[in-house]
């Protein structure tokens, strides 16, 4: 941000208020004197002409200094939010002493924050960079030490355990890219539960689907509201579910999905860690416990959180999109 004088904001708006008024006054007082020299229309149509002009230029002034670097503010904000990736591009203009300041607040947040995110990305990568060598370097390992007819039985369950413990070490390190790229991912556009019922239904033949609200609208895209579904839905599966309620309702501020199941449910000592990245109880049938973090992280990369709602039976989720 180039260092320049800029105006106050109380300056402009009293200087815009000021001159308003002093162009009404100024008008009276000059069509007083003006009508008997030029005739009263004659006057009349002159000081209309020049009021307007002057008028005219209080405006430009106002779009100048207020309107424009906010619309400037506002692209910028959406530039970052729909496209974080790419390179930071503020405005130009700031207006006032005020608006400078907020602009600036604005741009070292967006900063920021697209650091911390490249950070994450950057260690993620690393870590499951690294990882891979040694994950390899054991399944090799496994698989020779199970070739080896000097083995015990005992050791043999060894090894199938050392093998089983890479298996989970390699599912971790996929589930830790997928919940990084759930961050970075933007699913824009709209959906609706009828646009996605058929294949949901495809995906998951043993679950009687039940949509109320079908033709809601959803703030974001087929694809991102897919793998949400999707995620929920297979937990469902996995824990005996037979129906599932899918409802979704507007209200004046958000979107509202309510997706409800009639499994096993999920246990009140869990219930508060089911959103934590690595918390699972499937950990011995290959679980990651990656599933609903991606779930949340794909939310909220769009505008949207989820919830575990309080059931007696079955489990339910709330996820709410809050509208702009």
């Amino acid at each position: 941000m180039r260092r320049k004088w800029r105006p106050g904001l109380g300056f402009v708006l009293g200087g815009a208020l000021c001159g308003t008024l002093l162009l009404s006054l100024t008008g009276l007082v000059a069509f007083r004197y003006l009508g008997p020299e030029l005739g009263y229309r004659n006057a009349a149509v002159l000081l209309g002409l020049l009021i307007t002009a002057a008028t005219g230029v209080l405006g430009w002034l106002l779009v100048r200094l207020l309107l424009r670097p906010i619309f400037a503010l506002e692209r910028f904000a959406t530039q970052v939010v729909r496209h974080p990736a790419d390179p930071l591009s503020p405005p130009a203009r700031f207006g006032t002493r005020e608006l400078g300041t907020t602009a600036q607040s604005v741009i070292d947040m967006a900063e920021t924050l697209r650091n911390r995110e490249t950070t994450i990305r950057s260690f993620s990568d690393h870590v499951t960079h690294e990882l891979k060598t040694p994950v390899a370097t054991l399944r090799a390992a496994t698989e020779l030490l199970r070739d080896d007819d000097t083995l015990s039985a005992e050791n043999l369950r060894l090894v199938d355990q050392i093998a089983s413990a890479g298996v989970q070490m390699e599912h971790q390190i996929d589930a830790m890219r997928q919940v990084a790229r759930a961050r970075e991912s933007r699913h824009d556009g709209v959906t609706s539960l009828n646009a996605l019922q058929d294949g949901l239904g495809r995906d998951f033949p043993g679950l009687d689907l039940r949509i109320d609200g079908g033709d809601v609208t959803i703030p974001i895209g087929p694809k991102g509201l897919q793998v949400v579904l999707r995620q929920l839905l297979s937990n469902a599966s996995e824990h005996g579910a037979q129906v599932v309620k899918l409802s979704a309702a507007p209200d004046e501020t958000q979107i509202a999905l309510t997706v409800c199941d009639d499994g096993q449910g999920i246990s009140a000592g869990n219930a508060a860690r089911v959103f934590d990245p690595f918390f699972t109880t499937k950990r011995d049938q290959g679980g990651t416990g990656m599933g609903l973090a991606i779930v949340r992280n794909t939310l909220r990369a769009h505008g949207g959180d989820i919830a575990l709602l309080p059931v007696p039976d079955g489990a339910a989720f709330s996820i709410r999109f809050e509208l702009r």
